[in-house]
């Protein structure tokens, strides 16, 4: 795999001695009772902080937004518990201020000593920031009273709002390390991957996949649909998907890429999956008898029934029965197709993970993306050929977060939007804005 280079300025590529910085970071992460629960973003941000506080004299002032709050009374929104986070994770006080812009930061700002690191309040709870407002761009800026702006929020790059574009007319404004990484790595696997190249691809809504869908079928060599947008695609198949979920106005655009899919897999050595079979049941929250649906081609079920013909019922979803995770066989076929390859894009679970198992039980719904998982990174006694692996999307990387995994990943993206974005050939208004290199 050759290097694409990130072709935009970093915090490296800028004297800091002795300034503010204003830095974006990306704290939209789980808070319950003002616990975080999930950290990830936090700490993919450390690097950057460190690197900008290792610079003689710098004073660090951090943004982000949580949510979407209702308003500044929304007190599940606040930023506090993150700033509390931060302070533990990087082994020093991290100040926080009740507003993000205004007398309030502006004194916070002021009074802050060499290498102290402020967090501002969330940047939502003003409506200016998701209109791209020059005016609250400014605000920012002066109650910050930086002399840099360091983007390093990933995960909001793909919007033009008034912390990730506006104020980079306000100040010379470089990418954080995170940004450049994220950027870079996701580059590098679209231009130039190491072959052979498989795409698993979940999810709930296909209308948030149609472009990355396009571009996928375009550069791999094999794409597995899962997850509920799996459903639409075999609904185009002509096979009955019971009361699974749909998207009955994307039914068209399935259809196309469907064709599209055939005409590939006739044109060269390409793959398209979509499950072969699937575990149904009448319930979702796993107090339901589940069971086995072979969809298509029947061989589970004449195996099961021989020597006699099956049961409808056993290759036919019931009119009241969901699918609600792959079945054994295309995790397998899936699995298998991972083995062989050298690069795997993964963005969507196989199943309805957030189901918890009863009294200690297996998560009933997660053995399809437990099979895939398993496929990627393996036991490294038995995986020498382990393939490069680049997670995507939100849920997706929450559950890898939430079983300890993100480590046994290549790169698992701290955005999910943009990411997508990336991969399909996006340019994102947050990057464009940064400084270009030369």
């Amino acid at each position: 795999m050759s290097v694409v280079g990130f072709n935009k300025k970093t915090v490296k590529d800028i004297n800091l001695e002795n300034k503010r910085v204003l830095m974006r970071a990306d704290y939209n992460v789980p808070v319950q009772n003002g616990k975080i629960s999930d950290d990830y973003r936090i700490k993919q941000s450390v690097q950057t902080i460190k690197y900008i506080l290792s610079q003689k004299g710098t004073r660090l002032v951090i943004i982000s937004h949580l949510g979407r709050p209702t308003g500044p009374d929304d007190k599940a929104a606040s930023l506090k518990p993150v700033a509390e986070h931060l302070s533990k994770i990087l082994d020093r006080k991290v100040r926080f201020a009740t507003d993000c812009i205004g007398e309030t930061a502006k004194a916070a700002a002021q009074s802050m000593g060499e290498h102290e690191v402020l967090l501002l309040e969330n940047v939502r709870f003003h409506p200016e920031e998701e209109k791209n407002d020059p005016a609250f761009a400014k605000a920012l800026a002066e109650a910050s009273q930086a002399e840099v702006f360091v983007q390093d929020g990933f995960g909001v790059v793909h919007r033009a709002h008034a912390s990730t574009e506006a104020v980079t007319h306000l100040l010379p404004s470089v990418a954080g390390l995170l940004l450049a990484n994220e950027v870079e790595t996701i580059e590098n696997v679209i231009k130039d991957p190491a072959k052979p190249l498989v795409s698993v691809v979940g999810g709930a809504k296909i209308s948030d996949k149609i472009e990355v869908l396009d571009k996928l079928i375009d550069i791999s060599d094999c794409v597995a649909v899962i997850g509920a947008m799996a459903n639409n695609f075999l609904l185009a198949e002509k096979l009955r998907v019971g009361k699974s979920k749909l998207e009955p106005e994307a039914m068209d655009t399935t259809r196309e890429i469907l064709e599209r899919a055939k005409k590939e897999e006739k044109a060269r050595n390409f793959n398209f999956i979509i499950p072969i079979d699937a575990v149904v049941s009448t319930k979702a929250n796993g107090t339901a008898p589940t069971r086995i649906v072979d969809l298509s081609g029947n061989n589970l079920a004449d195996i099961e029934a021989y020597p006699k013909t099956p049961r409808q019922a056993a290759y036919n979803l019931q009119a009241d029965e969901i699918i609600l995770d792959i079945g054994p066989v295309s995790a397998a076929m899936i699995a298998g197709a991972i083995k062989l390859s050298n690069t795997v894009i993964w963005n969507g679970t196989a199943g309805v993970t957030e189901t918890r198992g009863i009294a200690g039980a297996h998560d009933p719904f997660a053995h399809g993306t437990h099979t895939i998982i398993e496929a990627m990174i393996g036991d490294s006694n038995q995986h020498a050929n382990k393939p490069f692996s680049l997670v995507g999307g939100g849920d997706t990387v929450s559950y890898v977060e939430q079983l300890g995994l993100t480590e046994d990943f290549n790169h698992v993206s701290t955005g999910g939007g943009a990411s997508l974005e990336l991969i399909a050939g996006h340019k994102l208004p947050g990057i464009e804005a940064l400084q270009a290199k030369n």
